[in-house]
Parts: C-alpha cells; structure tokens; sequence
C-alpha cells in the first residue's frame, strides 16, 4: 500500500468516526491527518477529492448537486493548491538560507575572534553584538614583544552578509601586516590600499587603530572616519571626544593619515565605540552622547570587562531589546 492509499484509508477512518459521533477526539484526529497531509505534500485538491470520494462511498444516495459543488471547490483550490506549493518551496529554501547563515555566523566568529591582552598596566573590556546574525563591527587586539597594546575597531557601512565578508578580508589584512605596523597611521595607510582594491565602491569601512606604550603611557592613534570615542581624564573628571581626523578606508589609495597622542595617567580610561553605540534609538530618538557619558559614570567603579557589559544591558533595555545596528564598545583603564 503506497502512502496516498494509507491516507485515503486514514482519511475514510477518521471522516466515518465524526460523521457518526461528532466528538472533539474525532475532530483532533482529522488534525493529525492534516499534519500528515503536510508531511507527505498532499494538496489541498487532493484533500478535496479524497473528501468527495469517501463521502460518495458513505453516502451513495447524496445528492448530485451537493456532490457537483465538489468538483466547483476543487477547481478553486487549484489556484490555491499552485500558491501552497511554492509557499512550501520558499520556506524549504528560507530554511536552507537560514542554516547557511547561522554555519556562516559561526565561522565569521571563529576568524574574527581575538584574545584580550592581560597586562598590569591596563584593565581591557570589551563587547560587540551584531543586530543580525552576522558581525559588520570588527575589533583587534595585538601585544608586541614589547608589551604595547595595539587595538583597532572598525564598522563597515552597512549591515548582513556583504559586511561581514568585508571585515573577514580586514582581519586577514591586518594579519598579515609587517611587524612595523606599530605605527596607527601606518596600519590605516596600509588597510586602506588593501580595501581600495579589494572591496566594491559602494561599501565603506570606518576604522580607528590606537598603540598603548605601558613603558611611557602614550597612547597614539589615528582614525579613518571612524565614529570618534571619549577620553576620560580622572584627575579633573571630565570626558572629551578622541576626536582624530581622516578619510574612510577604500576612497583613495593615496590617503595619509594623521597620527595623534595622549599621556594616560592611572585611572584614565579611553571609550572606543562604533556607531550603533552612539546611535541607539530609543522612544524618544538617537540618544546624545551625554547619556552615554551619564552610563559610563553611573558603572566607571567596575571592573573594564564588567563596565562594558552593563553598559550594553542598559542600552539595550533603552531600545526595548532591539539593535538596529551592530554594537561593539571597548574600554581601557589605566592601572598606572
């Protein structure tokens, strides 16, 4: 017995038992029929012939008209047996897309994951959520030989898939720069050749790169039109922008950057951030750069890791629980 005779049996089974008792566990077995039916593709016109034919066979004497009215509701759902089956398609192929991306999300986490140096000199915290499954916000850490910490953010203009790839080929890049890459103008300069070359026009990377020298607390940096973070200086406790100027990566191959410096004094902090920080939106709009300030003061007594987080919890829950834009913040207090 091939599977649509099974079902044409279960089918006669289950309309014979509520056509004679017409109870609610008749009904719930006409449900799993359904079920089956969707297992096995069965359409909704085969459904409509199986119906007419058991009852033809219950009821020999039914009227013609009641049965001809069949044959008017099947060629109806003809039309929308054609729809199930490409709905049925489409989710079939939703679902593949689906798997691929979550296999595609994990692999992008494995290749862009980096280690958070553990130094004495400084406390590191850091946090990036992408809004979707894949990461278009890119952050770096690397120590020397010498102890200096370099660390670099960068958010693609744009989100998903395509974004992600573009900040796949900025790891590698940065992976394979010379080990005189210590300079932060000089990784931007030498980031922006590979990106000009190898990324479509439409798509633009933002990117700040900083060095952090324990030896003499400087921290240089430069910027690729990245979203400019904060500086916070404990002995008169303010907050200033780490404003630092320069084109994004990929417009002009010839770009240079400038190069900026800080001394960092024991309890100092630098915010580094990407945009979907600064532009969480909320009931009321973007938030302002003073209610993030406002965060980073009502949490600076915690530990960097612990700041970021809770910074994040709190973001979050302004925005009713929904990026709308890959998140990452990193943060760097000084111990000395």
């Amino acid at each position: 017995m091939d599977i649509r005779e099974n079902m044409e049996k279960k089918y006669h089974e289950a309309l014979s038992t509520y056509l004679k008792d017409q109870n609610e566990q008749a009904l719930y077995q006409g449900q799993k029929i359904s079920r089956l039916h969707i297992k096995y593709n069965i359409s909704p016109e085969e459904i409509i012939s199986m119906h007419k034919n058991n009852l033809m066979e219950l009821y020999p004497e039914l009227p013609g008209k009641v049965l001809d009215s069949f044959d008017f509701l099947l060629e109806v759902m003809m039309g929308y047996g054609i729809a199930y089956r490409e709905h049925q398609s489409l989710r079939h192929q939703q679902q593949e897309l689906k798997t691929e991306i979550e296999i595609a999300a994990n692999v992008q986490h494995t290749l862009l994951e980096t280690e958070i140096p553990d130094i004495k000199a400084l406390e590191i915290g850091a946090i990036s959520v992408p809004a979707r499954q894949m990461n278009g916000d890119y952050y770096h850490f690397v120590q020397d030989e010498n102890e200096r910490i370099g660390v670099g953010i960068a958010d693609v203009i744009g989100k998903g898939i395509p974004a992600a790839l573009c900040m796949s080929m900025i790891k590698y890049a940065m992976d394979s720069l010379p080990e005189h890459r210590h300079e932060p103008k000089s990784v931007l300069e030498s980031l922006n050749r590979v990106v000009e070359h190898n990324v479509d026009p439409s798509m633009f990377i933002t990117m700040f790169y900083g060095l952090y020298d324990p030896h003499d607390r400087k921290f240089s940096y430069a910027s690729a039109g990245h979203e400019p973070g904060f500086y916070y200086d404990a002995a008169t406790g303010t907050f200033s922008d780490l404003d630092a100027k320069g084109l994004l990566l990929g417009v002009d191959k010839k770009t240079r950057y400038r190069q900026y410096e800080k001394t960092v004094n024991r309890g100092d902090m630098i915010i580094l951030l990407s945009d979907g920080v600064t532009e969480c939106r909320t009931n009321d709009g973007f938030i302002e750069r003073e209610t993030l300030i406002g965060l980073i003061k009502k949490n600076m007594h915690l530990q960097a890791q612990e700041m970021v987080n809770n910074i994040y919890k709190q973001l979050e829950k302004m925005q009713n629980f929904q990026l709308r834009d890959d998140f990452t913040l990193i943060i760097l207090k000084s111990n000395v």
